[in-house]
């Protein structure tokens, strides 16, 4: 019983974890830049994501267009497409074969580019050398990233720990018909023997 709940909290720990992998993939949150000229009269936020990036307007239209390619993204952003892609072809198959392990591989390829992109927003934003519109703030995207990649490390141990287990409770099992039988066969040897004695 306690395995089998393990087993349910882990998989359903994990689909969530797939499913925030498949939202950063496609929302385009993954940096957020503001810009405001001097005059104030002209202002706007721009999104990027892995695919697109979007312009948000001060009549709060928004206006998004794909990357003409993939060679115009920053390194991190290249790095984070390749991964994040990779990361949701590994779930897909981990969901179909229940396993942890294919879990565990997944969370790492999604806390990666997550984490570097962190990174690289952080030390922009300490970086004197650049302009204030040039410098990015975290996106939802970096955030959704974190608990999908912790939710996907805790689906996986779940699992891995529930098969262990699994193996562990089967091979006492067993190990304990093995002692029935030999007890039984002890007792009836006995028993033959005092027959014959008598």
């Amino acid at each position: 019983m306690a395995v089998s709940c393990r087993q349910i909290l882990g998989l359903v720990s994990a689909i969530i974890g797939v499913l925030g992998t498949i939202v950063i993939c496609f929302l385009p949150l993954w940096k957020v830049s503001d810009f405001i000229s001097a005059d104030i009269a002209t202002t706007y936020v721009i999104f990027e994501g892995l695919w697109v990036n979007c312009i948000l307007l001060t009549t709060d239209e928004m206006e998004c267009k794909e990357y003409d390619s993939t060679l115009t993204l920053p390194q991190d952003l290249q790095d984070a497409k390749v991964l994040i892609v990779f990361a949701i072809i590994i779930q897909f198959f981990g969901i179909v074969l229940a396993s942890g392990v294919l879990f565990l591989i997944a969370a790492s390829l999604v806390f990666l580019p997550v984490h570097w992109t962190t990174h690289a927003i952080v030390s922009d934003m300490f970086n004197p050398d650049l302009a204030d519109d040039q410098r990015r703030h975290l996106g939802a995207s970096l955030f959704i990233g974190w608990v999908s990649a912790g939710l996907l490390c805790l689906g996986g141990a779940l699992l891995c720990c529930s098969f262990f287990y699994r193996n562990e409770t089967e091979c006492d099992v067993k190990s304990a018909h093995t002692n029935t039988k030999q007890q039984r066969s002890s007792r009836q040897r006995s028993t033959r023997n005092k027959k014959k004695v008598s």
